[in-house]
């Protein structure tokens, strides 16, 4: 049986400082020259998914920003991308917009993917911008309009601030039909993201892509918070870390140590 190993990164397999531990990429590296596939399932974008997972050996592809982009770390390559309807921008910028909810828009620029923004003035998204400009070179490019930015090759919008600010563009995107959007606590900061993309594009649909693409016969997958429920629909077998969020317990076949305590690595390497 060809099964496939796929984790969560932040909050699951990142320790609480954001980093793979010595300890973890030791076990995973002796598992993954031992036949053991792996890879991971983030809401990260490649910019600062590559480099906090360079310590390990990714042996197959990975899914990045919650489903938008199937990526090869070994070819340095997107394998698959899923894009947003035109339209369908106009309605979620409409709605951010509406909201008072400052948000991020990424879009492919002659093959680079840009994050756009028109004004950021709230701390905590210019300090999730300033992480990702000084310590992982993305490309930042502020506009007038992100209604103008926006073209045929957007995939993404982000956001983080308050619960409350974000439900409203929350129950927008669920009245699309060409959007859909992950909605969870952030495990840094406890503000909410709420990030929008193509209704082609989720953790599952990522999931069924790897499994059909490469021949998988069964999928382990482990997580933490809410963005990992759909994970777990197309996972065969659910792992939950002992520091999840109760509604991913719930919807867990097993709950194992914390991601503090190398959780997953240890639990793979009992199971090996």
């Amino acid at each position: 049986m060809k099964r496939l190993y796929i984790t969560d990164l932040d909050g699951t397999l990142l320790d609480p400082d954001g980093k793979i531990t010595e300890k973890t990429a030791d076990i995973l590296n002796r598992l993954t020259a031992e036949g053991m596939y792996l890879t991971f399932a983030t809401a990260r974008s490649v910019y600062s998914a590559k480099p906090i997972t360079s310590a390990l050996n990714v042996n197959a592809p990975c899914i990045l920003m919650n489903g938008v982009s199937i990526y090869d770390l070994k070819g340095d390559c997107y394998i698959k991308n899923e894009y947003i309807p035109v339209s369908a921008s106009a309605q979620i910028t409409d709605a951010f917009k509406k909201a008072g909810a400052e948000c991020f828009m990424y879009r492919f620029n002659n093959g680079v993917l840009t994050c756009y923004y028109t004004e950021i003035t709230s701390r905590v998204m210019k300090a999730f911008a300033e992480v990702r400009k000084n310590n992982y070179n993305k490309p930042y490019v502020q506009c007038s309009s992100l209604l103008e930015a926006a073209d045929d090759m957007t995939i993404y919008y982000t956001a983080l601030t308050d619960y409350e600010k974000l439900i409203p563009v929350k129950e927008t995107i669920d009245s699309m039909e060409d959007a859909d959007c992950a909605f969870y606590k952030d495990t840094y900061t406890g503000k909410w993201f709420l990030e929008a993309f193509s209704a082609k594009a989720s953790k599952s649909n990522g999931i069924r892509f790897l499994r059909e693409r490469y021949g998988f016969d069964e999928v382990v997958a482990f997580g933490d918070n809410l963005n990992d429920l759909p994970m777990f629909e197309q996972a065969d077998i659910k792992i939950a870390v002992g520091n999840a969020r109760e509604e991913v317990k719930a919807a867990a076949d097993y709950i194992i140590g914390t991601n503090d305590d190398d959780g997953v690595a240890r639990w793979l390497l009992d199971e090996f």
